[in-house]
């Protein structure tokens, strides 16, 4: 086997390409599929933005899409899709009805409106443009942190970013997840430096720390963005595909999606809150049969959770602090000298 490079690229039929503007501040990433892939997605955060999400459910006609775009730009950056869709219709890429051909591409976003950037842009927002320049970027290798749809992110109490990782089963199935780490609250424990994900770090991907020997209350403590100015908190999210490269039927990607929901819970503390707008995407490239159909999908399930809450911790792990005053300090900003090696 291929050693694994620990990125969502490692399943498969399926690449990755970023683009951000300094700037403005915010960004892109688009998922581009081999083959049109079987998706569903699952919203468990009270605040989402997306787009084309309805023919993702298992009672609609359609049977694989062709990208998946994770931005920020609230919904401005919706308008992300719209530049994907360009570069692959003239790639001749989509879906057929009759003579047109409709590339389809379902999107979300974060809310990253306001970390310093220059968001006044004039009468059209950037993002289509960003979205067409991601798609005609994507590749097998990416950044990742401070990078493309992850530009812009923010949690709580550190920059945000965009995280990747990647794990095998015992029946040889590849699982990988990619996600925007722009939290409502924390990926850390207490006031860090351990990460929430920490039980479930493959080497040192994320500083290698661990967890603390023993979580205070103290170190439980609720935090989130807006409480200490007593204000209502700007809206959040942390959205995320998981992708595997197994045979699975659209039903299955969408309890995919739900399952792997878990990786929020297991990476952030807390996650699906009134001003998250949490959204899990699940996608399955159909390059290897389930042999035991209910053991390897449950093995499957569990480790695309474990992934994304390893993606969560990765995206603030390999972040820098973005250019502006005031910007938010980055995790090695505040933690790099404890890491060995």
């Amino acid at each position: 086997m291929t050693a694994l490079r620990n990125l969502i690229t490692d399943v498969a039929g399926l690449r990755v390409g970023n683009a951000h503007d300094p700037e403005l501040g915010s960004g892109v990433t688009a998922v581009l599929f081999d083959e049109p892939a079987v998706a569903s997605y699952a919203v468990n955060g009270g605040a989402p933005g997306t787009r084309d999400t309805d023919l993702l459910e298992p009672d609609k006609v359609v049977p694989g899409v062709n990208a998946i775009v994770l931005s920020g730009g609230s919904a401005y950056g919706l308008d992300a899709a719209g530049g994907v869709q360009a570069f692959l219709r003239e790639k001749g890429i989509g879906f057929a009805v009759g003579p047109a051909l409709v590339p389809l591409v379902p999107q979300a976003i974060t809310f990253d409106l306001l970390n310093g950037g220059n968001k006044e842009w004039g009468r059209y927002p950037p993002y289509r443009e960003l979205g067409y320049e991601a798609a005609k970027a994507a590749g097998l290798d990416f950044a990742l942190g401070t990078a493309g749809g992850g530009y812009g992110a923010t949690t709580v109490d550190l920059k945000g970013g965009l995280g990747s990782a990647s794990a095998v089963t015992s029946a040889g199935h590849t699982v990988g997840a990619l996600v925007i780490v722009n939290a409502l609250a924390s990926t850390l424990v207490g006031d860090g430096p351990h990460f929430w994900a920490g039980a479930y770090e493959e080497a040192q991907e994320f500083g290698g720390l661990g967890l603390p020997s023993r979580i205070t209350p103290e170190m439980r403590k609720l935090n989130w963005k807006g409480r200490a100015q007593e204000a209502a908190p700007p809206i959040s999210t942390t959205i995320a595909l998981v992708a595997t490269d197994a045979v699975l039927t659209k039903a299955q990607a969408k309890r995919l999606a739900v399952i792997s929901h878990d990786g929020h819970a297991k990476g952030l503390r807390f996650a699906h809150a009134l001003y998250d707008g949490d959204t899990v995407f699940a996608a399955a490239t159909g390059k290897k049969p389930l042999k035991d159909e209910a053991a390897d999908f449950i093995e499957i399930g569990a480790l695309a959770g474990d992934c994304l809450a390893r993606a969560i911790a990765r995206g603030v792990y390999e972040a820098t602090a973005l250019p502006f005053p005031g910007a938010q300090a980055a995790w090695k900003d505040r933690f790099g000298g404890l890491v060995k090696g």
